[in-house]
């Protein structure tokens, strides 16, 4: 840390207009649209007074990448904006360990997360509470889903069924 630097507390990072980013991330094969995502986001922002910097969405995202998340994350860092608003949970993260890790790190610094479906703000204590319970019973949900599938396919092999995409005919 550097000397002579004095770190802002809660009160006076609020007292200034804070710039944040807006975030969505929706599904290309399901055609859904950003923009329901991004009207409420609006309003948050402005109902708060917050200056928005940018809106980055993701529409073609994977388990392992997600660009304009990123490029949020990237900003929080360097320290360019306050915050970030995102639809749900969901949307912003795949897991509860990356929401866990993301919450502790950005959580002690003054930024705002705030996941707008939940009401939550994610930098306080009672945020950070509800997110947690929310995301571990998402998590439990998945498993769960992930439990019962299993126990199909097994009982679908054993009834001897088979499994999986047909094979392709060999032609020659």
């Amino acid at each position: 840390m550097n000397k002579g630097v004095k770190k802002k507390t809660k009160e006076e990072f609020l007292k200034k207009k804070l710039k944040v980013c807006l975030y969505a991330r929706v599904s290309k094969a399901l055609d859904q649209n950003p923009e329901n995502q991004l009207i409420a986001l609006r309003k948050w922002a402005k109902n708060n007074d917050y200056e928005i910097e940018g809106e980055y969405i993701d529409k073609i995202s994977s388990k392992d990448t997600r660009p304009q998340k990123e490029e949020v994350l990237k900003k929080l860092r360097r320290k360019d904006v306050d915050g970030v608003g995102f639809w749900s949970l969901d949307r912003w993260g795949r897991s509860m360990t990356e929401l866990i890790l993301e919450m502790e790190e950005f959580g002690g610094e003054n930024k705002v997360l705030m996941s707008y479906q939940e009401a939550l703000d994610l930098t306080r204590a009672s945020g950070r509470l509800a997110g947690n319970v929310i995301a571990a019973l998402a998590n439990f949900e998945r498993d769960r889903i992930q439990e019962r599938t299993l126990l199909g396919l097994a009982r679908a092999k054993a009834q001897g069924k088979t499994l999986g995409r047909p094979k392709k005919s060999k032609r020659g």
